[in-house]
């Protein structure tokens, strides 16, 4: 399988060169130059495979050619230890919950992936591998972890100062080893033009190996397709048109949940949920991409004013609206809105979701009012407990602390202050 620039000004990569570069010379996304279908008898009897089985065929097309058929199943043991439950809340409603893994986020499936493949291309070299990546809350954390103590690879996080909860902040500046925070006096937005930059850096580029942990690196983004193919596995027998509601951000989830699509699995239609950041809500109604700086919000991994991964899904469809519109809606909601909506889940099924959730779960409604006869399924990306201010006062009531919270809460926060891209160069080069 090669790789393209979706700028379509630089040659043809494999998965290694894809994911060792990030982004390409020309700052385009890499994007499958295609994506085979799978069999029919896989979707067929996909009740008879387990995920790590699921996961394989899925990814191999993409992978084999970097990484051996052995070494990517145990890749996949190691990434997929820890459980994706499909909970049904109400009628033709449920949620796929994702925050089982060791940083209670669904980025923990990417980035574990991209480390132990980065870790893979690593052995029996002698140069070191700088992962730079931008995070708006979760994707840290989840890349610290999955990262820490890699052989030959060094990780420097960027995160908008005072825009991400206590304990997403936790998470990325407490670890220490091959990891590094670095606290941005801005938004997310700042932050991630930094990271593109730092790729178009030819400085940089001479002296250090560079690439990204974001949603842009494809080891980190199409991983992601595991856990939709893991529900629908589950929610096949109910003979209803399946639509999934998709908290959105940089747009990485929603997408790789597509490319799960165009693998042959059966979905009616993606909702794409965001808070009042609300770029592709305009651009679904208008046809016209206009991104602006992003606001903060109570559900802050959305916290996102130009979604970088939009343009993969515009490829998808080769960039005709009318298709996309047939297979996207996408709606956006305000804060108080998204508390009514944790209120409203509690009080009606006992169950607890994050900002994130009800974001989607507000989407996944909005969706059916038109479109009562499906059954939606709506992605719980990640524990309630993450941003514990807000659902406590929410639902006034105590929520109990995880052992994985609890140990970095009690960890010292280490983190280097910085305003402006020429401080992260300089940092970069240890200067």
């Amino acid at each position: 399988m090669k790789f393209y620039s979706l700028n379509n000004k630089a040659a043809d990569v494999s998965f290694k060169d894809a994911v060792l570069r990030g982004i390409a010379p020309d700052r385009g996304l890499y994007f499958p130059r295609e994506i085979k279908p799978l069999p029919a008898s896989f979707f067929e009897n996909i009740e008879e495979l387990s995920d790590h089985e699921i996961a394989f065929e899925a990814i191999e097309q993409f992978a084999s050619d970097s990484i051996p058929e052995i070494k990517l199943k145990e890749i996949i043991t190691s990434v997929l230890d820890f459980p994706f439950p499909v909970v049904e809340l109400e009628k033709n409603v449920a949620t796929l919950e994702l925050f089982h893994g060791p940083t209670l986020a669904f980025k923990d499936v990417g980035a574990r992936f991209m480390a132990q493949s980065l870790g893979y291309f690593s052995e029996g070299e002698n140069s070191e591998v700088t992962v730079l990546v931008a995070t708006s809350g979760d994707t840290g954390g989840a890349v610290a972890n999955g990262f820490l103590g890699v052989k030959g690879v060094n990780v420097v996080i960027l995160y908008p100062s005072g825009k991400v909860s206590d304990i997403q902040e936790r998470q990325l500046t407490t670890l220490g080893q091959n990891i590094t925070a670095l606290e941005v006096n801005g938004n997310f937005d700042d932050c991630q033009n930094m990271v593109k930059t730092a790729f178009l850096d030819s400085e940089l580029k001479f002296e250090i190996q560079l690439t990204s942990a974001n949603s842009i690196n494809v080891a980190r983004w199409l991983p992601q397709m595991f856990y939709f193919l893991f529900s629908y596995k589950k929610l096949k027998s109910k003979k209803r048109p399946i639509v999934f509601s998709v908290p959105s951000g940089n747009f990485g989830n929603i997408c790789a949940g597509m490319v799960a699509q165009k693998l042959g699995m059966s979905v009616a239609h993606f909702i794409a949920a965001t808070n009042v950041n609300d770029t592709v809500p305009r651009f679904m109604r208008t046809q016209e991409y206009t991104p602006v700086t992003s606001k903060a919000t109570i559900s802050n991994a959305m916290d996102v004013g130009d979604p970088s991964n939009f343009i993969r899904i515009r490829n998808l469809y080769k960039n005709n609206f009318t298709e996309l519109r047939n297979n996207l809606s996408s709606y956006s909601f305000t804060d108080e809105q998204t508390k009514r909506a944790i209120l409203e889940i509690y009080n009606s099924s006992s169950y607890i979701a994050d900002p994130h959730g009800a974001v989607g779960y507000l989407g996944l409604k909005e969706y059916q009012k038109d479109n009562p006869d499906t059954f939606g399924v709506f992605l719980e990306t990640a524990h309630p407990v993450k941003f514990l201010d807000v659902v406590e006062e929410t639902l006034k009531l105590n929520l109990p602390i995880p052992s994985q919270i609890q140990n970095v809460l009690e960890k010292k926060k280490v983190s280097v202050n910085i305003d402006t891209y020429d401080e992260l160069k300089s940092y970069l080069l240890g200067k």
